[in-house]
């Protein structure tokens, strides 16, 4: 039944992963760097495009987690507000006219402390899922890659704010200490339920990319429409 199980997700998986580890196209490691000689409208399709592959995968990681490790009865608390998202200390506007107000500057900006608060976290996963018996092959290769490629998609993000803003790189100025916090080792199961929480908490924020992104791309395209 695992063996099954782990090959259905493989047949789920396989499009996902072979188009994702060619559709950026920048240059054939993924790398946005040689990106500026293409025109602001494609660059920004393709870090959508890139945005929505990750949420994707994210999204899919979360549930094969949950089908994994926890069990049924806890389902209900996991989606409590049992564990506080490492991000929630971020500036990022969360209401409908809190967005609808921001600037395309602001936008860029947000997505890019989601992005960079991600990036730490992402990779200490890695080493936890290691530890953990029984997990399966596919779901280490869902969140590696999805830690790889958003690395790529900050790259692709500072891109297109120097190519948008004419401004050069922009930094973020929140502080990693307030974000990371390092408590003492808990117990397995409370471990799990926070491994849980982080992948949940990260396709909220990966959902939350992809649709500032395209609220860009809709200002853009149309800027005097978009109330």
């Amino acid at each position: 039944m695992y063996s099954f199980q782990q090959s259905v997700w493989a047949l789920v998986l396989w499009p996902s992963l072979l188009t994702a580890s060619t559709m950026l196209g920048c240059r054939d490691d993924g790398s946005f760097s040689r990106s500026t000689s293409i025109s602001q409208e494609k660059l920004l399709e393709r870090v959508i495009h890139h945005a929505e592959l990750i949420y994707r995968v994210s999204e899919e990681s979360c549930t094969l987690f949950e089908e994994m490790f926890i069990p049924f009865p806890m389902h209900l608390q996991t989606n409590q507000a049992a564990y506080t998202c490492i991000t929630k200390t971020l500036p990022i506007p969360s209401s409908r006219s809190e967005i609808q107000q921001i600037s395309d500057k602001w936008l860029l900006h947000s997505v890019l402390m989601l992005v960079q608060s991600w990036i730490e976290p992402l990779i200490n996963l890695q080493t936890t899922l290691d530890r953990y018996d029984n997990a399966p092959e596919m779901l280490i290769n869902k969140t590696k890659w999805v830690s790889e490629k958003l690395i790529s998609l900050e790259q692709g993000v500072m891109v297109l704010i120097k190519k948008m803003l004419e401004e050069g790189m922009l930094t973020t100025d929140y502080n990693d200490e307030d974000v990371f916090q390092h408590g003492a080792q808990p117990e397995m199961m409370d471990s799990v339920m926070r491994d849980y929480n982080l992948l949940s908490c990260f396709t909220k924020d990966a959902h939350k990319m992809e649709a500032f992104l395209k609220l860009l791309k809709y200002r853009q395209t149309d800027k005097y429409n978009c109330a």
